[in-house]
């Protein structure tokens, strides 16, 4: 019987014209993940996209790291099934005591892309706004420059220069010991050392790199090769008069000791953080302040809230935070996500401009995607993008288009599970 006129609604029946205003893809009480299965795409890396299904139809997307294997993440897959998605902390503290370094956490971080990604679908919002709101609206990217084959300031110069005529406002490049070694550039290292020669190649080319952008680009190097403490030393301050963002990942990131002697000999940033999992693994680098700038990789930290947390304990000591990334669509929208949320956040990295079907593997994205440089924040519920099913079939690794993964469903070998129930389950 309708209410009487005038008289105010039954709670129940506000409480249910309340529920009908919200864009919810599901009924989330009942929500639980019914398979997980993967999709590898052959790209500048392999990118093994996976999908967690449910009985509800909907599903979520997310990203082994690049270069990573779809064994990363369907060794979890006896983890999951079962569970309710929405409770991702909850299954991100089952399964992310089995992570490692590099790209051992690529699974893990995946899957958490995934369950945030689902998530979001089901209460019809963008996944920044479980991070608790964006500070922008749109992510400022680096350019990523392929190092030239003849390694020589001129080939560098040009090759930037077209990146900052492409709109970009950052940009990084790569030389190192073994740009010059696959070149036959001999008398680079004397011994374990970097000779003069070496020092000076270095200096060549990053001098011809700033005189072709200008002085107001900031400009970042990466992958210098093998180097001591003491040659990265030299190497910094030789190169410390052309004003660079960031010198990366000079040494490796579990040398906190040597991190922390470069960095407080040389002017110039620092920058370290790719291959690092986890908040408790960054710990070290943060508190003993072993670089000036923060780069964690979103598909090897741990996934989109992991990095928030990163981001945010670096800026309690006063570090910012850079985002490398290397993927596919899916997991660019994790970042764009991510970044958003991340109150100290600068740049994000990309290396899909000569790639000219990337953008085609998803559906929903921008286009363009980039304007001068910057990406819009998604607003779609989830990540914000599907799959392009024919393109990414046009681009497998391996035949199988999401194909049934029953042989995963029962824990493997190597994983101890503690006895008695999970919470939760």
């Amino acid at each position: 019987m309708p209410e009487a006129q005038g008289r105010p609604e039954r709670p129940e029946a506000a409480a249910e014209k309340a529920l009908n205003n919200v864009r919810t893809y599901s009924k989330p009480s009942d929500l639980r993940i019914t398979d997980l299965r993967m999709a590898v795409v052959a790209s500048n890396y392999d990118y093994p996209i996976l999908r967690i299904d449910t009985n509800q139809g909907v599903y979520g997307l997310g990203e082994v790291r690049d270069a990573g294997h779809k064994m990363d993440a369907l060794r979890f897959k006896s983890f999951l099934l079962g569970k309710d998605p929405t409770n991702v902390d909850l299954i991100f503290d089952l399964i992310s005591r089995f992570g490692g370094q590099g790209r051992e956490a690529g699974g893990i971080s995946g899957i958490e892309m995934a369950l945030w990604d689902l998530t979001g679908k089901v209460y019809g919002v963008p996944v920044y706004q479980f991070m608790g709101g964006k500070y922008r609206d749109t992510i400022r990217c680096y350019a990523d420059t392929p190092t030239p084959k003849q390694p020589t300031p001129e080939a560098y110069a040009s090759r930037v220069k077209g990146r900052k005529d492409m709109g970009f406002t950052w940009i990084k490049f790569d030389v190192g010991t073994w740009v010059f070694e696959n070149a036959g550039i001999e008398g680079v290292m004397v011994g374990n050392r970097l000779s003069r020669k070496g020092i000076q190649l270095f200096v060549d080319i990053v001098a011809a790199v700033r005189e072709a952008v200008g002085p107001d680009m900031p400009l970042a190097i990466d992958h210098f090769g093998r180097l001591s403490v003491e040659d990265c030393i030299r190497l910094g301050n030789a190169l410390e008069p052309f004003d660079l963002a960031w010198l990366e990942d000079m040494l490796p990131d579990e040398d906190v000791d040597g991190l922390c002697e470069i960095t407080r000999a040389i002017k110039t940033p620092t920058l370290n953080g790719e291959n690092t999992y986890h908040l408790k693994n960054f710990r070290p680098m943060i508190e003993r302040r072993a670089v000036r700038i923060l780069q964690p990789d979103l598909e090897t930290a741990g996934g989109i809230r992991e990095t928030k947390r990163i981001a945010d304990y670096g800026a309690e000591y006063g570090m910012p935070t850079v985002l490398h990334f290397a993927g596919s669509p899916i997991g660019l929208m994790a970042n764009l996500h991510a970044a958003a949320s991340i109150k100290t956040f600068l740049v994000l990295e990309n290396h899909f401009l000569d790639i000219p079907w990337w953008k085609d593997l998803v559906t929903g994205m921008e286009d363009p995607v980039l304007v001068n440089g910057y990406m819009k924040v998604p607003e779609k519920p989830g990540l914000g993008v599907d799959l392009n099913e024919p393109v990414i079939k046009e681009h497998l690794r391996y035949p199988g288009y999401f194909e049934p993964t029953e042989e995963w469903n029962t824990p493997h070998l190597g994983f101890y599970r503690p006895p008695g129930p999970v919470i939760g389950e």
